[in-house]
């Protein structure tokens, strides 16, 4: 593709090109014109002297006289041949011109080039008396043209213009490029500079000469300008980026500390409430165990009564009967009560083994559901809170059992803390819903609700309304992170100040598995 320069020149060409071609046109056609205006005058005049001078050597029959005459108006180059003709005798006298340009006798009435002209020869006797006589038609000649000098002319003319307008044209070219050069050639070095100052390091980049006095070299200093301008300003970007590169890798820092910071809170509180787990069972325990020990005791001091007396031979059947009535009541009190001591430290023992190892197995909800709650009974029986669950039987799970123990220790306390005030009745509610493959639970309370400035804000960490008093603002956020990380579900809130809050739970039945962490 032609640049500027190649498009301004073939532009100019054309120009003068036409114009020189519409000029040569009209003055072809003048000259044509012309030299058609000046054949007509000749065979207007060559006619008209033949036609003058012929007549009365043609009557007189003389010979030399028409030849000399033909031969005189043979003169010019155009006429090709003349021949005069007698009315009695047919032709009369010729000559012809060769193409060497030489004269020669016409003997025949042979065929002749050019454009014959024909004219009658009319001769005019005064009879001797002095009164005109009517002409009389003595014979006539036949002039021949040539148009080849014409035409010659006219193609000397056309060459003579073509020869101009190439040599105006070159020279046009020759003159556009020395004037175009001046304009074009800084501006080739302006280009230059622009693509090294785009694709190459601007302390690379040199400035261009501004020595010139004229309108590129204002130009030239502009760009020499701006050229700075961009240095300054890329100087000023890469210092700003080395700073910010160093506030980037302090903020990694930091935020580095802050996640080890958390994981070691989530952890602690993690283990506070397994802790305080381990406290509520090991009381809870104390009860039925003590009931067994005492029953035990009982059982054997009966015993012990009952063989001293076999052993001196004074049993009786009343000490018989009030052994075995004894020893029914304690055998009783003994498997009831570490029937209930089992109970507990079955289900303490399934859920601390599911928190500490965080395993992934398969289990029934509703079992498991009411396992965490007879865990949370030390916790609960100081209240006045009572804790129903509604979920369908047979619910399988394959996920993570002590993660989901936390979630559901983590809702049901924060209701205990922040729902009711100490001594008030309440109820919590666990209910659960199959969705297809999901399965959606929502725990609520009827405590005094959640205010309308906190609600959006219950899942950021540290967020509490019982700070100075126990309150760490983890619990939701832990319950919040294990949905969305561990069990890939959901958890939102909604909640009416005065009339209690609902959390509702939406995770999978089958919880995804985690991709590998990249190293």
């Amino acid at each position: 593709m032609f640049g500027i320069q190649g498009r301004l020149t073939l532009l100019f060409v054309v120009i003068v090109t036409l114009v020189l071609g519409i000029s040569g046109t009209y003055a072809q056609h003048s000259l044509s014109q012309e030299l058609e205006a000046g054949s007509q005058r000749l065979r207007q005049g060559v006619l008209a002297r033949l036609q003058t001078s012929l007549p009365s050597a043609l009557w007189d029959l003389d010979k030399a006289k028409v030849d000399n005459i033909v031969a005189a108006e043979m003169m010019p180059p155009e006429l090709v041949s003349i021949r005069v003709y007698d009315t009695s005798v047919g032709l009369f006298s010729g000559r012809l011109r060769r193409e060497d340009g030489t004269l020669v006798p016409i003997e025949t009435d042979a065929a002749v080039g050019g454009t014959p002209v024909v004219a009658d020869l009319a001769y005019r006797d005064s009879g001797g008396a002095g009164a005109a006589l009517k002409p009389v038609i003595v014979g006539r000649v036949v002039v021949n043209f040539s148009r080849a000098q014409i035409e010659a002319t006219l193609a000397a003319e056309v060459r003579r213009k073509v020869i101009e307008v190439l040599l105006l044209d070159l020279i046009l070219v020759a003159a556009l490029a020395l004037s175009l050069r001046i304009v074009f050639h800084p501006l080739k070095r302006l280009r230059d500079g622009l693509v090294d100052l785009a694709t190459r390091d601007s302390d690379e980049v040199e400035e261009l000469p501004d020595n010139r006095r004229d309108e590129l070299g204002e130009v030239i200093r502009g760009f020499n300008a701006i050229q700075r301008k961009v240095k300054s300003n890329i100087q000023r970007i890469r210092e700003a980026e080395d700073e910010a590169r160093q506030a980037a890798l302090a903020t990694t820092r930091a935020l580095d500390e802050l996640q080890r910071a958390q994981e070691s809170l989530l952890q602690a509180e993690r283990l506070a409430s397994l802790g305080g787990l381990v406290a509520g069972v090991a009381h809870e325990i104390n009860t039925p165990v003590g009931i067994a020990l005492t029953s035990a005791s009982v059982l054997m001091e009966a015993t012990e009564k009952v063989h001293a007396a076999v052993a001196e031979g004074t049993v009786k059947k009343s000490d018989i009967t009030r052994y075995l009535e004894t020893a029914a009541e304690s055998t009783r009190l003994i498997m009831n009560n570490a029937y209930r001591a089992a109970h507990l430290i079955h289900s303490f023992k399934q859920i601390a083994v599911d928190q500490v190892s965080e395993a992934r197995r398969r289990f029934e909800l509703r079992d498991y559901i009411n396992e965490v709650v007879s865990s949370l009974q030390p916790k609960l029986k100081k209240t006045r809170i009572t804790v129903s669950i509604a979920c369908p039987p047979d619910l399988m799970l394959d996920s993570y059992p002590g993660a989901l123990a936390q979630v559901l220790t983590n809702l049901t306390l924060n209701c205990v803390e922040h729902a009711f005030e100490p001594e008030q009745e309440g109820r919590i509610t666990i209910g659960v819903a199959r969705q297809g493959d999901w399965i959606e639970m929502q725990v609520s309370d009827n405590g005094k609700g959640i205010a309308p400035d906190m609600i959006d804000k219950v899942f950021d960490p540290f967020v509490t309304t019982r700070r100075g008093q126990g309150g760490t603002g983890l619990g939701l956020n832990i319950v919040f992170n294990l949905m969305a990380k561990q069990f890939g579900g959901t958890i939102t809130v909604a909640s009416v100040l005065g009339q209690g809050a609902s959390f509702t739970l939406r995770m999978p039945c089958v919880t995804p598995v985690a991709p590998a962490a990249p190293e």
